[in-house]
């Protein structure tokens, strides 16, 4: 099949990889853009499979916990731009959808939307953002919400500026200890808690692709099992909390500092603005050419 510039371009920025062997992958894989970067992975081509388009659009991320500290909302609001996402009308309306989360008992961003909006006249969260809308000339949209409740477990959380926040889920430990391993999990973004939430069809293409890495440096076969067992344990560490080192103490983990405390992680949940969502990438000078009718049609 033929490969469009636009799919090299887009797995050379996830790979680090040369345009050439970018295109031989897709070649090779008929242009299916994952299956090109696991088999660059494996004979050790890719330099890291770089998430790429992840930030996509302004806004914020509001979280809520109940007195009790067991029941917990986020939700994500965003606008076009960075500016309207800064306006206090934004502001706002962001901060009453999350309230208005917090006391309903809706499960998703859908239902929420028919839901009277907390500290209003009566007019919905869609009522109101349409309001709002009109209001600022700029489109405004309630993207996710997640609810969580725990009738044994406390919640706490930290929030990093308006567009990064995370929610715990603990059980023992205190205030203090809940915060520290959210700001953990603000800052290194692991995957699951645990060896054991890691699903296993995960754990089993790591496996082969660095069980490929090896052979291709040419190991010989008892040694590749050993140097796969090992990165299996470095990538363990890397991508479950239990297994960080916790970033106030880097000599201790942060499954060690959970066991001092007496204390256990039974979730989490990071969000942070516009992840997930491609944005499309401007270019200054042909806007202003636009702007000026230079642009040939």
């Amino acid at each position: 099949m033929a490969i469009s510039a636009a799919l090299v371009k887009e797995l050379r920025e996830r790979t680090g990889a040369g345009m050439m062997e970018c295109k031989k992958a897709l070649v090779e894989t008929d242009g299916n853009i994952d299956a090109a970067i696991e088999a660059m992975r494996k004979s050790g081509q890719a330099k890291a499979a770089k998430k790429a388009g992840r930030v996509a659009a302004e806004g914020v991320v509001e979280l809520r916990i109940a007195d009790d500290h067991h029941a917990a909302v986020m939700v994500e609001v965003n606008s076009e731009t960075d500016f309207v996402a800064k306006d206090a009308h934004f502001a706002g309306f962001a901060a009453a959808v999350a309230e208005t989360a917090l006391v309903s008992t809706v499960a998703d961003e859908g239902a929420l939307a028919a839901q009277p909006l907390a500290g209003g006249d009566g007019e919905s969260v869609e009522e109101a953002r349409q309001a709002l809308i009109a209001k600022i000339g700029e489109n405004v949209a309630v993207r996710r919400m997640h609810r969580f409740d725990a009738p044994v477990g406390s919640f706490y959380s930290y929030r990093h500026g308006v567009r990064i926040a995370v929610l715990v889920e603990l059980v023992g430990g205190d205030e203090e200890l809940g915060r520290d391993i959210a700001m953990h999990i603000a800052a290194s973004s692991p995957l699951c808690v645990s060896a054991e939430d890691v699903p296993a069809e995960a754990l089993e293409k790591e496996r082969e692709i660095f069980k490929a890495q090896a052979l291709e440096s040419g190991k010989p076969a008892n040694i590749v099992d050993k140097i796969t067992d090992g990165r299996m344990r470095k990538y363990l560490e890397e991508v479950t909390l239990l297994g960080h080192a916790f970033v106030k103490d880097p000599d201790t983990q942060v499954g060690d500092l959970l066991k001092a405390r007496g204390a256990e992680v039974k979730r989490f949940l990071r969000m942070e603005v516009g992840e997930g969502v491609e944005k499309k990438v401007e270019n200054f000078a042909d806007e202003v050419k636009a702007q000026a009718g230079q642009v040939d049609a």
